[in-house]
């Protein structure tokens, strides 16, 4: 017999468990209020957002070995030296300064600056978004150990800057942590998924479609040419065009990279692929149940680049590359930074770290890099190995 999720997960500590049941009776507390159901996106907000307690507002380690998951710039430096390859020469080509949403335990910003002071390509500023007060904190220890001239180029925003921004915006694992909404197809029509209270917690149970989703999946199944079999599930994250849009109002000249793990519509949509791409992490484990553990595990679902190069295309961005991350390193040259490694051992560690980024069983496929331009002409050669725009 197969494991449940809830079997396979470490136990709670007494603090962990207070504070998901407290995030637990708010998100019980809106359930009530809407009726006894609350659509998936309002409770994926809920648990990851709401303040003080949901999983990106409070203190969990959430990065890095010890934490719930590892990303790629966690994996290695490599991954931040080759992103600063792609940022030199869009840096000389607008101007201006880099803007990182969401800079984790800030290993990339430190990877990134240092990799472009050798390269005699420091941008005027560093700025950092991050809705987590704790990562900001964690970045701010972290960054202040870099030499004077670079941690002297470091701010933390607010908010998004004002209209006129040049340089590169730079958003890893950002877009697949956007709430979505989630449906199931019954006698071929869309049901919206959502939550509703059970013993303990809650159940995920099915309601009439909001407007907003009936009219995207009948789009995107009109599109794919044909409506998705009997009992599909998936999601649709609505989200993401304001997101496109409010980055692109902001972006003067200069180019928005995009790294996450997702897939072209017609991928993301497969008939086959039907029980959707949503994802928890918690302790290094992935499942599939978003009702566990409520405040403590990440919720993510895969990003649809078409719809990311939609929105960029109704925001008046163009959309100048797209690949896997593996081509993307292999293009600024991973493999000779790997060679240029100062003794043998160096080599041999920065060639595993290599390996897990590039390889396809690893995070080289999976994971895939959109750049979103304003400016005629940029220079990408991160996109130079591979142009897969044709998918989109």
């Amino acid at each position: 017999m197969k494991a449940s999720p809830a079997q396979m997960l470490p136990a709670l500590s007494a603090a962990e468990a207070r504070h998901s049941e407290r995030l637990l009776a708010l998100i019980g507390e809106e359930v009530r209020a809407g009726g006894g159901w609350l659509p998936f996106e309002r409770y994926m907000e809920l648990a990851l957002y709401a303040p003080g307690l949901g999983y990106y507002s409070a203190g969990a380690h959430k990065l890095g070995a010890g934490g719930d998951f590892v990303t790629a710039p966690e994996v290695s430096d490599l991954f931040g030296r080759c992103v600063a390859r792609q940022c030199a020469p869009l840096l000389q080509a607008s101007g201006g300064d880099i803007l990182e949403l969401g800079a984790g335990t800030g290993r990339m910003a430190a990877s990134i600056l240092s990799e472009l002071a050798a390269l005699g390509a420091l941008p005027r500023r560093y700025q950092i978004l991050e809705v987590s007060a704790d990562l900001a904190e964690r970045q701010r220890v972290r960054l202040a150990g870099l030499p004077p001239e670079l941690c002297g180029r470091i701010e933390w925003l607010s908010a998004l800057p004002e209209p006129g921004f040049a340089g590169v915006m730079l958003a890893n694992e950002v877009a697949d942590a956007l709430p979505c909404r989630r449906f199931v197809v019954r006698g071929a029509a869309v049901h919206e998924l959502g939550v509703s209270l059970a013993e303990g917690g809650f159940a995920e149970t099915e309601g009439p479609p909001a407007p907003a989703l009936a009219h995207e999946c009948a789009r995107l199944f009109a599109g794919l040419g044909a409506s998705p079999p009997e009992g599909y599930v998936s999601e649709v994250c609505l989200r993401a065009d304001a997101w496109i849009a409010s980055l692109a109002a902001a972006l003067g000249q200069g180019a928005l990279l995009v790294f996450d793990y997702g897939l072209p519509r017609r991928h993301y949509y497969h008939p086959q692929r039907a029980t959707g791409t949503l994802r928890c992490h918690f302790r290094q484990r992935v499942h599939d149940d978003p009702y566990l553990n409520v405040g403590l595990q990440d919720i993510t679902a895969w990003v649809d680049f078409t719809r990311l190069a939609e929105s960029a295309d109704a925001a008046g961005l163009a959309v100048e590359g797209f690949s896997s991350q593996a081509a993307f390193l292999l293009g600024l040259g991973i493999e000779s930074l790997v060679a240029a490694a100062g003794t043998e051992l160096e080599r041999v560690r920065l060639a595993g770290e290599s390996r897990r980024l590039v390889m396809p069983e690893e995070m080289g496929e999976a994971f895939k890099v959109i750049a979103l331009t304003r400016g005629a002409a940029l220079p990408l050669p991160g996109f130079a190995l591979q142009d897969l725009r044709h998918l989109l």
